[in-house]
């Protein structure tokens, strides 16, 4: 067996260190990841569209570790590469793919004009920025400790959803097959990818269906609640950690045993 810091459990847990981006990191589920590596002792980036947010979003996760803003909309190649631009010439030890959009209509409405942009950000967006990041991820990446690419898919991608959201849940489901086949492709390289499908968390994405009552959101969500910031928080911190570098090509249904 290889000498190494073994079952230390402080340290197999720790993320000390790291330098990590989340898109989409102004709010909802980003927000929870991006606190949960601050207060874990990591540096890390977030990003989102509008620069206000984002900067706002920052400042309030900089109260308690290391946090930086950069104003970039991943559903844009201009978006992708100014991104990548700014996070260029360092290593980054952990890629969270989170920016997302939805969009829901009748299918016999369904709007090419809404296909397009969901598709743009959800998959265009994430493979693309996955793609101009892998220098800097496999300057990170070694054998006893990967650098690491968290996709952030959805229990929509893993069954039918209730509600008409085609594009997102098609989105999805495409973004969990890609979790697999980069890696496979890149496990060579010493870079881990992997993907997270969350249940009902309160966000902006399900305000809609909050609106009638949170019974309404989890009736098929046998325990009975939906998902708390600690909840996404503890799974990205495990896959970003040492206690997760033996993880590649999982997806993991952070989601109450909805999918099951």
């Amino acid at each position: 067996m290889a000498d190494g810091p073994g079952l230390d459990v402080e340290s197999l847990f720790s993320v000390t260190g790291k330098s990590v981006l989340v898109t989409g990191g102004s709010r909802g589920i980003g927000f929870m990841i991006a606190e949960g590596f601050v207060r874990a002792g990591a540096s890390v980036t977030i990003s989102s569209p509008k620069a206000g947010d984002c900067q706002a979003a920052a400042d309030r996760r900089s109260e308690v570790g290391s946090c930086t803003a950069v104003a970039a909309d991943v559903g844009t190649t201009a978006g992708r590469a100014e991104l990548a631009d700014r996070l260029s010439g360092s290593p980054l030890h952990v890629l969270v793919n989170n920016a997302g959009v939805t969009w829901g209509a009748p299918v016999d409405d369904y709007p090419e004009a809404g296909w397009e942009k969901v598709l743009a950000v959800n998959l265009t967006g994430l493979s693309d920025l996955t793609r101009r990041l892998l220098p800097a991820l496999r300057a990170a990446g070694g054998p006893a400790d990967p650098a690491r690419v968290i996709n952030i898919g959805s229990v929509d991608g893993l069954r039918v959803p209730e509600w008409e959201n085609y594009a997102y849940s098609a989105s999805k489901a495409a973004v969990h097959m890609l979790t697999r086949q980069l890696a496979r492709r890149l496990a060579a390289e010493h870079i881990t990818v992997n993907a997270i499908a969350p249940g009902p968390f309160p966000t902006k994405m399900i305000a809609f269906a909050l609106e009638a009552g949170e019974d309404a959101v989890t009736r098929d969500v046998p325990l009975g609640r939906i998902g708390r910031p600690e909840d996404i928080a503890g799974t990205v911190l495990f896959l970003a950690s040492r206690a997760g570098c033996y993880l590649t090509g999982t997806v993991i249904p952070v989601d109450g045993g909805t999918s099951a």
